[in-house]
């Protein structure tokens, strides 16, 4: 049963979070219990993170590590849906808000909270990523935000911490804020906001600068039903293998995105993004796609591909919308086996080869030499039924004058 006096809080480690312990204590009333997740981050233990949430007045500490869970169930549907969002990013923040939303709701179970707490602002998108999907997995508890509900600034944050002596270390704040995990890293604010400032190399972490690559990188990477399972012939888990492609991709400068967006809340944002082993896996699964899909198949799912993208994007991810879509991207990924051979260098990603058992590419039939199994006389019924329509509208529109007009050849 839900304690009106607990509140389960999504907790960093960092400096905002660490205040907002005792500072939702104070405000609320209600004692906090903190969560940390490990989503592929990297930075501290969670044996660290789970002290400090203690010492400074935690009554609970609840940590995870996430980073399968991450993998497999979130990171593997974004690669079988090309997740891209307005083309080019892949969903870096978006797909990990429900997961840690999951662990928040049980969280708020295992420890009878009846209120959840994020740190988000209010201008962003993961304030609504989180609270639409807490709700969708619980709608009776409760969200708030220290930070858009209850005017708690960074310089309110330093004040507090001092008066209250909580045992946080200031470090220079960074001029970004940064998010990220395995399948990725968001960069944003600070001089960033000035869309002409173009991004310095301390914007980034996860990439090399691609203008001085080392030597190009082959990679083969082996799929089954639409997840990598091998690298190189060597076995991977999913979470392998994002991690090794975004060390190789990312020593080679790939994935690094820089782009004005439309977020959820109705404002355009300048991002940055690195995502090497996303972008690198992603295109290697579009390219076998191209292989094992069905045509009108593929059509469907490019469309359907886009528009799982936004739904994630727009905090949907436990909509039924996204779900039926699920079921469908799941069934298409049924041939979706074999390996893609890619080269690695200078920030771009290049398949050079690809080859799978269960591939619609037929060679008897694409090839122009001999031993061509198509029948070309088939062509002249095809094409004469096929443009039966576009004949017939053609001799209306020349009945009536409206034919299309034909230049003369006039020779000077």
């Amino acid at each position: 049963m839900a304690d009106n006096n607990r509140l389960v809080l999504a907790y960093s480690g960092g400096l905002d979070t660490s205040v907002a312990i005792s500072y939702l204590k104070e405000r609320t009333g209600k004692d906090v219990v903190a969560v940390s997740l490990d989503v592929g981050q990297g930075g501290e233990s969670l044996e660290t993170i789970k002290e400090r949430a203690l010492a400074c007045g935690a009554v609970e500490a609840y940590v995870v590590d996430a980073r399968d869970e991450f993998a497999n169930e979130y990171c593997m549907k974004a690669l079988k849906a090309n997740a891209m969002y307005e083309g080019v990013y892949p969903l870096v923040s978006a797909i990990s808000r429900p997961l840690i939303s999951k662990h928040l709701v049980r969280a708020a179970h295992q420890f009878g909270a009846d209120t959840i707490s994020h740190g988000c602002t209010g201008k962003g998108n993961d304030q609504v990523r989180f609270e639409v999907s807490i709700a969708s997995i619980d709608p009776t508890l409760k969200a708030i935000s220290p930070i858009r509900d209850l005017a708690l600034t960074r310089d309110v944050e330093i004040a507090f911490a001092k008066e209250h002596k909580l045992p946080i270390t200031q470090t220079e704040k960074s001029p970004y804020s940064i998010d990220q995990n395995v399948w990725g890293r968001a960069i944003e604010t600070g001089f960033l906001e000035d869309p002409w400032n173009g991004p310095t190399k301390d914007c980034y972490s996860y990439t090399d600068d691609p203008a001085f690559p080392p030597v190009e990188d082959e990679v083969v990477i082996e799929f089954k039903q639409g997840i990598p399972v091998k690298i190189d012939g060597r076995d991977v888990t999913p979470l392998q293998a994002i991690e090794e492609m975004n060390r190789r991709a990312g020593a080679q400068g790939i994935g690094r995105i820089d782009l004005i967006e439309d977020r959820l809340v109705g404002i355009k944002s300048r991002e940055l993004y690195e995502a090497p082993g996303a972008v690198a896996l992603i295109t290697a699964h579009q390219e076998l796609e191209n292989c094992c899909l069905e045509r009108e198949q593929h059509r469907i799912k490019r469309d359907i591909d886009k528009r799982w993208g936004e739904l994630v994007y727009d905090a949907q991810w436990f909509s039924p919308a996204t779900q039926s879509l699920n079921a469908f991207i799941e069934d298409t990924q049924k041939y979706v086996s074999g390996e893609i051979r890619m080269t690695l260098h200078g920030g771009r990603a290049v398949v050079t080869g690809r080859r799978s058992d269960s591939s619609l590419y037929d060679y008897n039939l694409a090839t122009y030499d001999s031993g061509d199994s198509f029948d070309s006389k088939s062509s002249n019924g095809f094409i004469d039924i096929y443009g039966l329509p576009s004949r017939v509208a053609a001799a209306r529109d020349v009945k009536f004058g409206n034919g299309i007009e034909v230049p003369s050849n006039t020779v000077e």
